[in-house]
Formats: structure tokens, C-alpha cells, sequence
């Protein structure tokens, strides 16, 4: 017994290696962690109870039974960040390359099923080369068992993954499935098939950076949604997403403790510029109107004409979706629109109020954006907004032209309350496109065509171009000016604090994927 109690120990002692300690020095921070120091690093210091020490690999196949690791390559458990409970699992590279066997997988899931049970975050610190090829179909069906739980989970508890290392081939599809992708420069990468396969069927020279770096999957495909230089840096931007989250569908985000004062920010008068066609840095809007230095961007270099993120107004967690006029005029193009819709549905999902803010001139034109789907894309984020029943406040800023303008949040979709900015231009076109087109003919038939476009032009801007007409009508609540937009939102997103939506029953939509 004596022994038993001291193998025992042991295994304990072993497990909280690199654990414990808050503190990492700068040199090592820049390093990459251990998949222990990674867990002792996110969580609260103390907090976290491991689950599934002892157990080991059941291979015996190519001389598997001569390599037996306590825990089998991967750390599963749980604890705190903040107080807050949360589970997490990390992946040991240090064990066979990180790679998932049949134990491997039963324990992430037994980890996601206890998630989905209490309600809680479950966070994976990805860092693998993959299936375990000695085990063949065994740890397929391990992956597969992991996919199903993703799915299982999406919307039930926040699902949070971090690609720490190699992840490849069929691991790629579970982070895929969660709610958020994290990635560290230089040290993690992501892809279907590396490059070896991509030389031989496609006869392409690529590097593993190059095809699925986390600077590739930033800016091009969109697979990750944060990008940090290192592992605690990775690891410190996932605490603060969490801060804006609800432990599970069934709750709401955290509200801090806020003191109403002066909430005019008058520097917000000034942000539009005199020359319509100018653009300008919607953060400057944002960060006029939340509460100082809260904004959490997500897929930052990802189709950068459309702004997301997490912010706080009055102490208040809300998510921001914005047009960006300093990047393609803030069009709604295909990436943008997939980018807008799924943050909407994550909001949707876990009950954070949603804050729309419209400069949009349009979608974006051309054979490039029809033959890759603008239609059913642009139907995405139509389709999310329409069918989101959180909190939803629209603020038009400049632009809200044609179908964009309904797409964007618009009364005619549900949105609760629509500001506009005595700016604002809601109208189907420009108006020396629209006059163009409307008088034509008169236009032609004028002794001097450009002085006759000149006045119909004008004639249009003066009865359309404005939020008048639309406030008439009611399609805008009230025209207001952008020194009041904080105090207006603080007042709206508190009223709409406790809005219930009866839905039909249905066992689920049918988004245009």
C-alpha cells in the first residue's frame, strides 16, 4: 500500500510541473510553454483540478506497450479564470507528437460533456500532429466523437480553441466548429493537407507558414479570429474575451458596476468629414461612444470594410458589428458579410446585445463578387440579423444605401431601436446616380445636359439624401447628434434589458450556407 501511495504522490507531483506558478519571465514568455504551464498560465492559480491522470493508451500494436505515458498526450480538467468556472483540455506534444488516440479523444469529450452538464466555457489548447496513426480507425472515430460534441455544444456553452502548435488534417474541423480560433505567430499552423501533398497533387512549393500560418489564416481565409506573438499572449487575450462572455446560454454577460455622469462626447461632432465621399476610421466612432478602452476586436485583418467585437457601454457587454468607410468605402462584399453574420448568430446564442453601425454605400460590384455567391453571402448576414432576438440598436452614421441599408440592421428586420446622424443619407443609390437614371430623358433634352444634371442632382440630395424622410415614416426613431449617440445607447441597450421574443416553433431555420 505504502508504494501504491507513493506512485501515487509521484504522479501528482508530476502533473503540477510547470503549474501553480502566475509567474513567467519575460524570456520564457516569449518561448513556447508546456502544455502544463499553458493550463497553470490561463487559470486561476490553485484552481485546477485535473481529471484523467492515470489513464493510458490500450495499443499494443507496433510496439506501442514499450511506451506508456500517464495521461496519454493530453491534460483535461478544470478550474477558474477570474472565479469563474471553466473546463479545458491542452494537448502534450511531448507525448507522441501530441497525437489522438482512442483514450485521448474519450477524455476530451468526457471534458466537453461535463461542460455542456454544469453550463461552463470549454477551452482547447491545441498542439498535435494529428491522428495516432498506430491506432488506424479507432482514433478517427475519436476525432469524429469530438466533432459531434462540438456541434452538440455550439450555442449551449461558449467553445473557445487555441491553436498552439501543429493542427492538421482532420483535427482542423473542431476548432472550426467552435466559437472562436486563437493563433500564435510562427509556432502554429493550420491545414487540411500540408505541403508535401500540396506539391505532389498540385505541384505548388509552399511552407507550412505560408499555407496555414496564423498571419494566412488572419487575413485570408478567415479561420482565425485572434492573432497573439506568443503562448501567453494567446493565452491573456482569451481571459479577456471571457470577460465579455456569459457562462451558458441560459445566462447573461456580467454587467460592471457603472455610475452614470456626463455621457455627451462632443469630439464625435467632428468625426464625419464635410466631403461625403471622404472616408473616415470608424474606431473613432466606437471608441466615442463605449466605455474607455473596452473594445475587443475579432477578425481584425479579416475583411477589414466590416468592424466586430466586444465592448462595453454602461458597463453593459454588447457586440459591434460597423461598416469601415477607410477600408473599400465600407461595401458589403462576401467576406464581410460571412464575417458580420456569424458574429451575429454567436451574440444571438448567448444573449449579448447587439450594436449596429451603418456607413454603407452598398454591396460591392463586379464579376468577382457575383460568381463567388455575393447573393447568398450577403443573404447570410440578412438572414442573421432577421433572425437574432437579442437586444438590437441600429446608429447611421453617413450612408445607408439600397439593399444594404435593409441589411444592415434595418427596422424592417427587427431591429428595437434605429438612430440616425443629421448626416445621414438613406436613399436606394447616390443621387447623381439616381438623377441619372430617373431623368434621363430630360436630362438628354436639356441645352446644356451637365447644368440640367447639376440641378436634378441637387433636387434629389435635398429630398432624399437626409434621415427626414425615413423618421416620417418611422423607420428611424429619432435624428440625433453624435454627441448624444453614448447617452441614447446607454438609455436604449437599458430598456431593452429584459425584451422577450416569441418565436415559432421549428426545429431550425435554413441560413443560405
Amino acid at each position: 500500500m505504502d508504494s501504491k501511495i507513493k506512485q501515487l504522490k509521484e504522479l501528482e507531483a508530476l502533473a503540477k510541473l510547470g503549474g501553480g506558478k502566475k509567474r513567467i519571465d519575460k524570456q520564457h514568455a516569449k518561448k513556447k510553454l508546456t502544455a502544463r504551464e499553458r493550463v497553470a498560465y490561463l487559470l486561476d492559480e490553485g484552481s485546477f483540478e485535473e481529471i484523467g491522470l492515470l489513464v493510458t493508451h490500450r495499443t499494443t500494436d507496433f510496439g506501442m506497450t514499450d511506451e506508456i505515458y500517464y495521461g496519454d498526450g493530453v491534460i483535461t480538467g478544470y478550474g477558474t479564470i477570474l472565479g469563474r468556472l471553466v473546463y479545458v483540455y491542452a494537448q502534450d506534444f511531448t507525448v507522441f507528437g501530441g497525437a489522438l488516440s482512442e483514450t485521448h479523444a474519450e477524455k476530451i469529450c468526457k471534458i466537453m460533456d461535463l461542460a455542456v452538464k454544469v453550463g461552463a466555457p470549454i477551452i482547447g489548447l491545441n498542439d498535435s500532429g494529428g491522428a495516432r496513426i498506430q491506432e488506424g480507425v479507432r482514433s478517427l472515430g475519436g476525432y469524429a466523437d469530438i466533432f459531434y460534441r462540438n456541434v452538440q455544444s455550439s450555442g449551449v456553452v461558449p467553445q473557445i480553441s487555441a491553436i498552439m502548435g501543429p493542427c492538421a488534417g482532420g483535427a482542423v474541423y473542431s476548432p472550426a466548429m467552435t466559437d472562436f480560433t486563437f493563433m500564435v505567430e510562427n509556432t502554429s499552423y493550420m491545414f487540411v493537407t500540408g505541403p508535401n501533398v500540396v506539391k505532389t497533387v498540385t505541384n505548388e512549393n509552399v511552407t507550412s507558414e505560408e499555407l496555414g500560418g496564423a498571419h494566412t489564416h488572419a487575413t485570408k481565409s478567415g479561420v482565425a479570429h485572434h492573432t497573439s506573438a506568443n503562448d501567453v499572449a494567446c493565452l491573456e487575450s482569451i481571459k479577456t474575451l471571457l470577460s465579455y462572455l456569459p457562462q451558458n446560454n441560459k445566462e447573461t454577460a456580467s454587467k460592471l458596476d457603472f455610475i452614470p455622469k456626463d455621457e455627451i462626447r462632443n469630439e464625435l461632432n467632428n468625426v464625419i468629414p464635410d466631403n461625403a465621399n471622404k472616408p473616415y476610421d470608424m474606431h473613432d466612432v466606437i471608441s466615442g461612444i463605449i466605455d474607455e478602452a473596452s473594445f475587443f476586436e475579432i477578425h481584425k485583418d479579416y475583411a477589414e470594410n466590416i468592424i466586430v467585437g466586444f465592448a462595453r457601454l454602461g458597463g453593459r457587454s454588447i457586440g459591434i458589428i460597423a461598416n469601415q468607410p477607410k477600408f473599400l468605402a465600407g461595401v458589403l462584399d462576401v467576406n464581410s458579410s460571412k464575417k458580420a453574420a456569424r458574429f451575429t448568430r454567436f451574440c444571438d446564442c448567448f444573449n449579448i446585445p447587439i450594436l449596429v453601425l451603418v456607413d454603407v454605400p452598398g454591396f460591392l460590384p463586379g464579376t468577382d463578387q457575383e460568381w463567388n455567391g455575393i447573393i447568398v453571402h450577403g443573404a447570410k448576414l440578412l438572414y442573421a440579423l432577421s433572425e437574432a432576438t437579442v437586444p438590437k440598436v441600429t446608429v447611421i452614421t453617413r450612408k445607408a444605401y439600397g439593399g444594404a441599408y435593409d441589411v444592415m440592421n434595418s427596422k424592417h428586420i427587427g431591429a428595437d431601436l434605429n438612430f440616425a446622424w443629421p448626416e445621414a443619407e438613406i436613399a436606394v443609390m447616390g443621387a447623381k446616380g439616381a438623377s441619372e437614371i430617373i431623368f434621363k430623358k430630360e436630362i438628354a433634352e436639356s441645352d446644356n445636359p451637365e447644368k440640367k444634371l447639376t440641378e436634378k442632382v441637387s433636387e434629389y440630395s435635398e429630398k432624399f439624401e437626409n434621415p427626414y424622410r425615413a423618421a416620417s415614416r418611422g423607420f428611424i426613431d429619432e435624428v440625433i447628434l453624435p454627441s448624444q449617440t453614448r447617452r441614447k445607447l446607454i438609455k436604449g441597450f437599458a430598456m431593452l434589458e429584459n425584451k422577450i421574443v416569441d418565436i415559432p416553433k421549428r426545429k431550425h431555420g435554413n441560413i443560405p450556407l
